[in-house]
């Protein structure tokens, strides 16, 4: 019979009690807004489909 204890991957929690603070504002050389990106996969889906219309693979 194994249990879990003796397995060895157990994770305890962390003793801080919630005390630890993380730098909640990131500062990145590049900002895109959810919306550009989500216009940024569109283009790039129909270039891929007009590229597949003019030209066709076989």
């Amino acid at each position: 019979m194994v249990f879990m204890a003796g397995l060895g991957n157990i994770a305890m929690p962390s003793g801080s009690g919630g005390l630890m603070r993380y730098n909640e504002e990131y500062k990145s050389f590049l900002r895109l807004k959810p919306a550009h990106v989500i216009l940024f996969l569109i283009v790039i889906v129909a270039a891929v489909a007009v590229l597949k219309i003019f030209f066709p693979i076989g």
